[in-house]
């Protein structure tokens, strides 16, 4: 029997959004996987204020539950990182073949991470290209990292331009804002979540 196949993907999801849904859907049927799984990070690295974590956690479960190929990971670490998270993920996963997603935003620095040699060596990657980025160029860049991951699928993702920062800034006036998730939407209000009290 072949190995299953496992997408992860990390992030700081604040709020999730139409486009990271749209990926992880995208992802199951381009990179032929058995499960995605959301990966929140509790403290992501170069964002200094973000929604606490137990919020970004429940609605990404209220966003899944209409798919049963997506699920959420509660990630022990307050951030992903190659050296901790990775040995995590393999005894979580025995099993798997483990396939990260990220957008084209992320995929430049992934080589420069540390102990990225450790990651590339021996898992795949599923990159969502995004709006003002190439495909073409992104397939060259990867084609010199040393050392490869075992397979790279790149692809337009269905909402390139959804952002979460121009989704909270939309919140914060009250405004509609592309991308937003129904689900999401009636949580935050309910939480007062992303609100400017003046």
């Amino acid at each position: 029997m072949s190995r299953p196949r496992v997408g992860i993907y990390a992030g700081t999801f604040n709020p999730v959004h139409a486009g990271h849904v749209a990926f992880a859907l995208q992802s199951l049927q381009a990179a032929d996987l058995d499960m995605v799984y959301f990966m929140p990070e509790r403290r992501p690295r170069e964002k200094e204020t973000v929604e606490h974590f137990g919020h970004r956690m429940a609605m990404l479960r209220k966003v899944i539950q209409p798919h049963p190929q997506l699920g959420v990971l509660d990630l022990v670490d307050v951030n992903f990182s190659v050296q901790r998270t990775l040995p995590q993920l393999k005894k979580e996963f025995p099993e798997a073949q483990l396939v990260f997603l990220m957008g084209s935003d992320v995929a430049p620095s992934v080589s420069q991470w540390p102990h990225a040699a450790q990651l590339l060596k021996d898992s795949e990657l599923v990159i969502g290209v995004r709006s003002g980025d190439d495909t073409e160029g992104l397939k060259t860049m990867i084609a010199n990292w040393k050392p490869q991951p075992l397979a790279a699928t790149i692809f337009d993702s269905y909402a390139p331009a959804v952002s979460s920062r121009v989704i909270r800034e939309a919140m914060q006036k009250r405004q509609p804002a592309h991308g937003l998730l129904p689900s999401v939407q009636r949580y935050s209000d309910h939480h007062w979540l992303y609100v400017s009290v003046a």
